[in-house]
């Protein structure tokens, strides 16, 4: 017999499911609507990014057939700001506005968007080693913490090297209230489907790039969350993924 524990998957798929049967009245309230970015108080330094370049014309079908999880970097090499942004600008970069709503390159329930973004920062240049977090409604970086902490997050990865040679390593966290706050329990579900669309853009641009890109989803989620300072609860990390230079 399952415990409970072991039944909180099943328990997730049931309980979030629409049925029609079950389906009781449910309002928005728009006072209580979170706010759609989030911005640090006090980061140690705001820093922009230059315009992505998107020049080229990497051919979309090429690159859906050459698209592999690259696990091998050269860990000597640094990135251009200038690939970093474009990075940024394929996962979650602004294309348009609807209203209040900021559209971006990657789809999302409902317009919420409740997927932010963290860098681990190992080798680019011009920037220090650390933790970042991307604001793409400014499309700059917010520099949280200082150092080497490719190791850490190695570690937090189940001890998965590849974080200590990419030049920097994705973090995706979901401020579930965000999508909550008009889903209700279904919003987890949306959440999930939100990064992987993220994801998967990010694989596509690192390939059009150059580079090697790897996801990840094994990871102790409460070390993940320490190294980039979340609660867990409120805004909790759900996946990784790892770009740098692939090795020839």
């Amino acid at each position: 017999m399952k415990s409970p524990k072991e039944k909180i998957g099943e328990r997730f798929q049931q309980e979030t499911k629409y049925d029609p049967e079950r389906m009781d009245g449910h309002t928005l309230d728009w006072s209580r609507q979170p706010k759609p970015f989030k911005d640090y108080k006090a980061p140690l330094a705001i820093v922009p990014l230059p315009e992505p370049d998107l020049t080229g014309d990497p051919h979309l079908w090429q690159l859906l057939y050459s698209r592999r999880s690259r696990r091998e970097y050269d860990a000597g090499r640094s990135l251009t700001t200038e690939k970093l942004s474009a990075l940024f600008w394929a996962a979650q970069g602004i294309t348009a506005r609807y209203g209040e709503v900021l559209f971006r390159t990657a789809p999302s329930a409902g317009g919420l968007y409740p997927v932010e973004t963290y860098l681990l920062v190992r080798m680019v240049e011009g920037l220090e080693q650390g933790i970042y977090h991307f604001r793409p409604q400014a499309f700059d970086l917010e520099f949280l913490q200082k150092g080497d902490l490719a190791r850490d997050l190695s570690e937090a990865a189940l001890g998965q090297q590849l974080v200590m040679a990419a030049q920097v390593t994705f973090i995706w966290t979901a401020v579930v209230e965000r999508s909550r706050w008009k889903y209700r329990q279904r919003a987890y579900r949306y959440i999930y489907l939100d990064a992987g669309h993220i994801g998967e853009n990010l694989y596509l641009a690192a390939g059009a790039l150059g580079l090697g890109c790897c996801a990840i989803g094994a990871f102790y989620d409460d070390k993940v969350n320490t190294i980039i300072g979340v609660d867990g609860i409120e805004e909790a990390a759900i996946y990784m993924a790892t770009v740098g230079w692939p090795q020839e």
